[in-house]
């Protein structure tokens, strides 16, 4: 049974922490609820996205802004992968500034957007001006907020399809961690093509990796946590790099920029951003289940092993690993589920390590900036015109 909130998290009696604390302990809850949301949803996904998703021709985008353009981060190699054909993540703020560079070929196109308010003036912006320049473009709307302008813009129109989340994951607090989970394990479902069997076997084998990671670990993570990182490292290959860069963004959102964060891939942490390691680092690196990428992953956390003090590299796997040096938990009802699956998990964990060095640091977590300098939902961007 998924624990709540108040049993996670009973020591961390801090005014401002109560929403991000019950947002990130519901979702194992929530995932449960992914698999009956797309069981409903299957006529349409069969009739509108399926028939899109076997055609050579469309080049597949997955667009988001800030956390929820690493959600596309993660998806599109390990579906690249799956489907033997290029997917592609370009987030919102890109398109907007560089639309004729982001949709360059006319191509027809599967533009899939990721959005917990849909309210982001990028978020509607990006599809609008897919529409101006592709001559076919279909739209996958995957959103936590059903009174979102992009829910509302796109729900009448023949070519969109929107996918409305559990209400519950339209997180309150400032950070994205629920949001950021259920359209990750929502939106590889439906564009990996999964079938019923498929997704309620999935989204059962994370839920229970989940509630054993919540029940087992979190007096682990506050340890972790309280012993003050000045800095984080999060590094990852393949889809786990996008996971790292969301573990990173939670970490730097949640204290406020008190504890500096780095994430990169495995692979390339080496060519210069190793610089950042100093005696106060903690150094968390994504194990790939690839067997060939897995490789790469397990060099760089021997390599950290001697660089970073004792007790101070964790290492997150699906599958056992044995290093000297370091903290090594693995997922086993995640074996062989893929490394989306072990993405959810390791953020959840990077979700916890920020709620408690938050706290750690001063900070409110449901606010990390009570003067507005940082907004929950973007403000001040201007949408210019596309002329020509």
């Amino acid at each position: 049974m998924t624990a709540t909130f108040t049993e996670l998290f009973a020591p961390l009696d801090v005014e401002g922490s109560a929403h991000t604390a019950r947002e990130i302990a519901q979702q194992p809850a929530v995932w449960r609820k992914v698999a009956d949301l797309l069981a409903a949803a299957r006529a349409e996904l069969d009739a509108k996205i399926a028939p899109l998703l076997a055609r050579d021709d469309v080049r597949i985008v997955f667009t988001g802004a800030g956390t929820s353009a690493f959600v596309g981060d993660t998806i599109a190699p390990a579906l690249g992968e799956r489907h033997g054909r290029p997917a592609e993540a370009v987030p919102t703020t890109d398109i907007v500034s560089n639309p004729r560079a982001a949709f360059a070929g006319d191509r027809p196109t599967l533009l899939v957007s990721f959005a917990r308010s849909g309210n982001s003036p990028e978020s509607v912006a990006a599809t609008e001006l897919a529409e101006q320049l592709l001559t076919e473009v279909h739209h996958l709307i995957i959103t936590c907020n059903a009174d979102g302008m992009l829910a509302t813009e796109h729900a009448a129109r023949a070519r969109s399809t929107v996918l409305l989340l559990p209400p519950e994951t339209n997180d309150q607090s400032f950070a994205m961690t629920s949001s950021f989970s259920s359209m990750l394990l929502t939106g590889w479902l439906v564009t990996s093509g999964a079938g019923d069997a498929e997704v309620r076997a999935t989204c059962a084998r994370v839920a229970a990796a989940g509630d054993a990671l919540l029940a087992e670990r979190v007096a682990e993570i506050e340890q972790l946590a309280f012993t003050a990182p000045g800095r984080i490292v999060y590094l990852g290959s393949g889809p786990l790099a996008g996971a790292a860069n969301e573990a990173g963004l939670k970490i730097l959102e949640l204290t406020a920029g008190k504890v500096v964060p780095w994430s990169d891939s495995s692979l390339g942490f080496r060519h210069g951003p190793k610089a950042v390691l100093d005696p106060t680092t903690l150094a968390v690196v994504l194990v790939s289940g690839d067997p060939y990428t897995r490789r790469y992953d397990l060099d760089m956390a021997r390599e950290l092993a001697g660089s970073v003090a004792a007790g101070r590299l964790l290492v997150l796997s699906a599958d056992p690993v044995e290093l000297d040096g370091a903290v090594t938990w693995s997922f086993p009802e995640l074996a062989g589920a893929g490394d989306v699956a072990t993405a959810l998990v390791a953020v959840l964990v990077a979700q916890v390590v920020a709620l408690f060095s938050s706290v750690g640091v001063g900070c409110t977590p449901d606010n990390p900036f009570p003067g507005g300098s940082v907004n929950r939902v973007v403000q001040g961007v201007v949408i210019h015109p596309l002329e020509g």
